[in-house]
């Protein structure tokens, strides 16, 4: 009880919270278009990206490269940055797509670890930071928005949450009304079936595998500027990303959104509470784990009610 009243006294003002709220509606549009790329991979070739955020991070690496060190345009840089996270993306799928279409879920669930982990080792050994160097990418919307209230909303931050909805709503019609989307959509109930109906399945699994590194390359660039340019936080940011595509269990793209604002808003509500600090990184997981407890319990009454 005595715990418990401290930590209502700490609780901050809604005031306090606004500012949060803000970043957490943009984090949780990050999250959105990150698990949509993740859920179309997945329902097309049936392996789950977990390179995702190492992806958007060397990307984003790169383009700070690019402009501090070469000189380049900004936005130049920045679609560098997204066609290097699509093109390493489709080289894996190409290189290894093939070969784990026939193995078990678990082995297309752990696959793209191993990409993760080169990708990390090669930012670790090309962007060392000497003497605790920070490294940053600033977007140039950061110097315009607009207030609401007392609260400052950047025009990145709107960018952040429309991009996600504009993913979201893209893909949902794409994928309803487009060859391709028709494509993927069949090979996700039957491979085989839909390459004997004559579907060119290659070609639909490498423009799946290059739209996911597309996407990895978009997030990894407004991460890295909502965020922080670090690699490990940036390859890691896909757990949130994942947990929203968990509790849509990994198909209704529509639920992915509104599970990846939900991640990002708690998450980072709960930064200036202070006696809840140390355990904001386990935030996915619980509401993860929370949802798909919840929705298991209502299958199980379910069908326990169709027995009866």
């Amino acid at each position: 009880m005595h715990a418990l009243l401290v930590m209502a006294l700490s609780l901050p003002s809604w005031q306090d919270e606004q500012p949060f709220l803000v970043t957490g509606l943009a984090l949780g549009g990050v999250y959105a278009l990150s698990g949509v790329g993740m859920i179309v991979l997945y329902r097309t070739t049936g392996v789950l990206n977990l390179s995702f955020g190492a992806a958007g991070a060397f990307g984003a690496l790169i383009a700070w490269q690019l402009i501090n060190h070469s000189g380049m345009n900004q936005w130049l840089a920045y679609l560098v940055c997204i066609l290097f996270a699509g093109v390493v993306t489709l080289a894996y799928g190409m290189v290894f797509g093939r070969r784990l279409a026939g193995r078990d879920a678990v082995v297309k669930t752990t696959a793209t670890l191993g990409l993760t982990l080169i990708l990390l080792g090669a930012m670790d050994l090309l962007w060392t930071s000497n003497g605790g160097a920070s490294r940053a990418i600033t977007l140039p919307t950061d110097s315009h928005g607009f207030m609401i209230g007392q609260v400052q909303v950047t025009t990145t931050d709107v960018i952040a949450l429309a991009v996600g909805i504009a993913i979201t709503i893209i893909t949902t019609a794409f994928l309803r009304f487009s060859k391709l989307g028709t494509a993927m959509r069949a090979m996700a109930n039957d491979r085989e079936i839909t390459a004997t109906l004559g579907v060119p399945v290659r070609r639909v699994e490498a423009a799946a595998w290059f739209g996911c590194g597309v996407v990895a390359g978009i997030a990894g660039i407004l991460l890295a500027d909502l965020v922080a340019l670090d690699a490990t936080t940036l390859t890691f940011l896909v757990i949130s990303s994942l947990a929203a595509a968990l509790i849509a269990r990994l198909s209704s793209i529509w639920i992915t959104f509104a599970a990846a604002i939900v991640v990002g808003v708690v998450d980072a509500t709960l930064t200036p509470i202070t006696s809840l600090t140390n355990y904001r990184d386990m935030t996915p997981f619980v509401l993860a784990a929370a949802a798909l407890l919840v929705l298991n319990r209502k299958r199980v009454l379910s069908l326990a009610r169709q027995e009866f």
